[in-house]
């Protein structure tokens, strides 16, 4: 049966980060992560930081106007005592809404994915301006199911945590030693104040037992087909941009 081992993977994690700037980047090149005060960027931060050393990471704060768990974020940094900056993208999500509104009726799903679009396109301009890579917080369950923003969350340079199921994300956030109100943080949208599973229709235990074939879910077929189909429906997401195959010969 499978079991977790929590101590083997988080070192063998900070390890994988330590190889791939070593391999890869400067010796003063900086990890940017994008400080939402919730699980995945608080533990992927720390991961990061015992990597590098804090020196070089940065977070990088975005609250949309005003964000009543701003504070959270803001715990995370001084926690792990990195440096920070906070780039409130309110405005410019506001001015970018209201000019498409002048051309099209912008869709609920429009709505909820151009912030998490700004953030990104923020994270990188903060990296690109300090000689940094930028840190994919995604993890294997929200991938699974496509809860996550193309070319948003889901976009990256290196991704510590996208095999590791929200069940192994806490237990790695426990194991480090990070605020428990950080690690055990009930994820919401920030939209219509629903909670992520409650979006969903499941909880992250459910699915993180089906990933890894602890519970077959033989006896909730229902639920099942529900996962089964937005896996398959959300799999653009995970793989590589299709590409025409033109046959023509390159040097």
């Amino acid at each position: 049966m499978y079991r977790f081992n929590t101590e083997e993977t988080t070192n063998a994690l900070i390890e994988w980060v330590k190889k791939y700037f070593e391999e890869t980047a400067a010796p003063d090149t900086k990890a940017v992560i994008g400080i939402s005060g919730g699980k995945d960027s608080s533990v992927a931060a720390a991961i990061c930081v015992k990597a590098l050393g804090k020196d070089r990471v940065i977070g990088v704060l975005m609250p949309k106007g005003e964000q009543s768990d701003i504070d959270c974020s803001q715990l995370l940094v001084n926690t792990l005592d990195i440096e920070n900056y906070t780039v409130n993208i309110g405005e410019t999500v506001n001015f970018l809404t209201n000019e498409l509104e002048k051309n099209i009726t912008l869709s609920g799903q429009a709505v909820i994915n151009t912030p998490a679009r700004i953030r990104m396109a923020t994270v990188y301009a903060v990296a690109a301006s300090l000689n940094g890579r930028v840190v994919n917080t995604c993890n294997l369950s929200e991938d699974w199911v496509g809860y996550s923003t193309k070319f948003g969350d889901s976009a990256g340079d290196f991704s510590p945590l996208s095999t590791l199921t929200v069940t192994e994300v806490l237990k790695i956030g426990d194991f480090i030693g990070l605020p428990c109100q950080l690690v055990h943080k009930i994820p919401i949208d920030g939209l219509c104040g629903k909670t992520d599973e409650e979006n969903l229709g499941f909880t992250y235990a459910e699915l993180d037992r089906y990933i890894r074939g602890e519970n077959d879910l033989s006896d909730k077929p229902e639920l099942k087909d529900k996962i089964d189909r937005m896996h398959k429906n959300n799999l653009h997401k995970l793989e590589l941009m299709p590409q025409f195959k033109s046959g023509i010969p390159t040097i």
